[in-house]
């Protein structure tokens, strides 16, 4: 009994401390629910007051915001200039024409403009590099040892600093940046790969490693490049006519830009469909069609019309002109042919691709060659360019495979429709241009182009592996137009033959 009267007396003390703190609670409750829901206006009120004020809660106070009280003052100074109405008469009228013109338009203009720009630039800056050598290399025609060093180490020194440039700068510019860009169009995120830094090693490094005269291509990297300065110009439109261009660049960016890069570095509008299909693969869209037309159109006008500005050109031409006849152009007996040699080069570039995929997995396989090249980054592009310098070196095996032309001189004579046989309109064979350097005493034309084309093959595949700014396109493109030449020659063989 006294065990049950004590819990009594417990459970009566506990619910009486209970009875104390809910009438504490619900007599403090009213004043807090009074505050947010019965005087909702008034604090509405007090907090807009608060807020024009330019006062901050700072524990128990107000706390003065003198840098919203400076926006303020100039507010209504601006209120009170006579010229704000103008002012934002023009901002709404601007607001206007871009909604009603689109911000498509704006955006293609200005990236054609921006890309022909760098196009140009970079290739007159090649052109000089490559120039250079030559004004060495034909200064010192009285020896030929220093004609040699001359030759070899001039691109020596342009691959070693671009690679070296790229991999201090931004390890991400080396190679051609078309699989990076898949991969972006994928949702994965590739960290420093369309910064500013990354453009500038892109650029820098393309160009000297093609002004080395190294076989390699420049379409590829141009990707990159093209994606990059998409990437900057959409920031740059997204501070002055808000975050669309984000988006803008999100879907449709690598289809334009693809298209556009073929077009800038070959001229060739619609054949950069054909690539940029290719090169974006099931990101592809069909309202993407016109933006790179456009943009395509404008970029290759803009790029010839500097050509015409810098004196290169009398006139808006081709890049890379023919001269092919209207009234009979084809043969049926060449038809077939040429299906052949399309089926011949197809496997040829298949062979392409399997030899270079062979040298990047050897080094990889031998731990000591890997070690070495990891640590002795710039030892491998050294010596690669050594070698193929070595072989191009014109007194010597270069004179067999016209080692002395660059690769756009190599294309100019390749496309000439001119037999260089005989036969046909051999009297009117033009001896002044780039066509002296196929000639030689010994060999004839055809031991030359077979020499060219299987030297160019194997160099290739070997040049694209080093760890600079580099591209494959040009280089396989070169491969092939000696294949049509040397298939035309055959048609216009004589027993005799001029070279």
């Amino acid at each position: 009994t006294l065990a049950q009267t004590a819990a009594t007396a417990s459970t009566a003390q506990t619910q009486s401390l209970y009875m104390i703190d809910s009438l504490v609670f619900c007599l403090s409750c009213p004043q807090m629910y009074g505050r947010y829901t019965q005087e909702l206006g008034v604090y509405a009120k007090e907090e807009a007051a608060r807020l024009r004020d330019g006062g901050v809660r700072d524990g128990g106070g107000l706390r003065r915001n003198t840098s919203v009280r400076s926006r303020a003052a100039d507010l209504l100074e601006y209120e009170k200039d006579p010229c704000a109405k103008c002012q934002s008469c023009a901002s709404r009228c601007q607001k206007f024409l871009i909604s009603r013109v689109g911000e498509d338009w704006i955006f293609l203009i200005l990236l054609g403009l921006l890309m022909a720009l760098v196009s140009w630039v970079m290739d007159y800056a090649i052109a000089f590099c490559q120039e250079a050598q030559k004004w060495m290399y034909g200064g010192l025609d009285s020896n030929m040892l220093l004609q040699y060093i001359a030759w070899v180490t001039y691109p020596v020194v342009l691959i070693t600093f671009s690679a070296g440039f790229t991999q201090i700068l931004a390890p991400q510019a080396v190679g051609s940046g078309i699989p990076e860009m898949k991969t972006i169009l994928r949702g994965v995120v590739l960290k420093e790969y369309l910064t500013f830094k990354t453009f500038v090693a892109k650029v820098i490094g393309l160009t000297c490693a093609l002004g080395s005269g190294m076989p390699l291509g420049k379409e590829g990297p141009f990707v990159h490049v093209a994606s990059l300065c998409a990437a900057l110009l959409s920031k740059f439109m997204a501070a002055l006519f808000g975050g669309i261009y984000m988006m803008h660049l999100h879907h449709f960016l690598n289809t334009v830009l693809s298209w556009e890069c073929l077009t800038v570095s070959v001229c060739l509008c619609l054949a950069g469909v054909l690539f940029s299909i290719e090169v974006t693969s099931t990101f592809f869209a069909v309202r993407n069609y016109w933006r790179g037309f456009f943009a395509a159109t404008f970029s290759a006008f803009i790029f010839r019309v500097l050509a015409v500005w810098n004196q290169e050109e009398e006139t808006i031409t081709a890049l890379f002109k023919t001269r092919f006849r209207l009234d009979f152009p084809f043969d049926l007996q060449e038809l077939p042919a040429f299906a052949i040699l399309g089926i011949a080069c197809g496997f040829g570039g298949a062979l392409f691709v399997y030899l270079n995929r062979l040298i990047v997995e050897c080094m990889r396989k031998q731990k000591t060659i890997n070690k070495f090249l990891l640590r002795k980054r710039l030892v491998y592009p050294a010596l690669v360019t050594l070698l193929v310098s070595t072989l191009t070196f014109p007194p010597g095996f270069g004179q067999f495979m016209a080692g002395q032309l660059t690769q756009h001189e190599s294309l100019v004579a390749l496309f000439d429709n001119r037999t260089w046989c005989r036969q046909g309109v051999a009297e009117e064979f033009d001896y002044i241009s780039h066509h002296h350097a196929w000639k030689h005493p010994q060999v004839n034309v055809f031991i030359t182009l077979i020499l060219f084309i299987i030297m160019k093959f194997w160099m290739s595949a070997v040049a694209t592996t080093m760890p600079v700014p580099c591209g494959a396109f040009m280089p396989v493109f070169l491969i092939a137009a000696p294949s049509e030449l040397e298939l035309k020659e055959h048609f216009k063989s004589t027993p005799q033959c001029l070279f």
